[in-house]
């Protein structure tokens, strides 16, 4: 299996955490953004990045850190077939993919701190899609956005 991880100048740290996890757990990685946080990336242009992987299909995970979280999630649902998710505790984690399908996950590492990502990001792994009634909702969103 194969995730995205992207992160603009407020979120190296929390991204370097989500790519530990996924390491141990033995995903193939891909990683995008700045190596320092002098190092100007803007939020849209990274979650252009990670949404597009993942809606084609070359990623089946994506994972996405900014100061809070909003603009790459507001940026990677513009995509058909994008369901990111903000992630700020272990009950939206679960629940992004227990009832909602989350195929990206986006934290704010000013708002959570890098060791939260890490926690969080095991648990939104960890919870499978319930599908079942959860799924005609789902399929609503992408009926909307015109994905798969």
């Amino acid at each position: 299996m194969k995730a995205i991880v992207g992160s603009d100048h407020a979120g190296i740290n929390g991204r370097k955490n989500a790519i530990e996890v996924l390491s141990q757990r033995g995903w193939d990685i891909e990683e995008k953004g700045p190596e320092a946080s002098e190092d100007r990336a803007d939020y849209p242009d990274i979650a252009h990045l990670i949404a597009t992987a993942v809606t084609t299909g070359e990623a089946q995970l994506g994972v996405l850190v900014c100061g809070t979280g909003q603009g790459m999630a507001m940026t990677a649902n513009r995509y058909p077939g994008a369901r990111a998710a903000v992630i700020t505790d272990a009950f939206t984690a679960e629940m992004a993919r227990a009832h909602n399908d989350a195929n990206i996950a986006c934290f704010g590492e000013r708002v959570i701190g890098q060791e939260q990502i890490a926690i969080h990001l095991q648990t939104f792994l960890d919870t499978p899609f319930e599908g079942g009634r959860h799924e005609a909702r789902v399929g609503k969103i992408d009926k909307v956005t015109g994905g798969a």
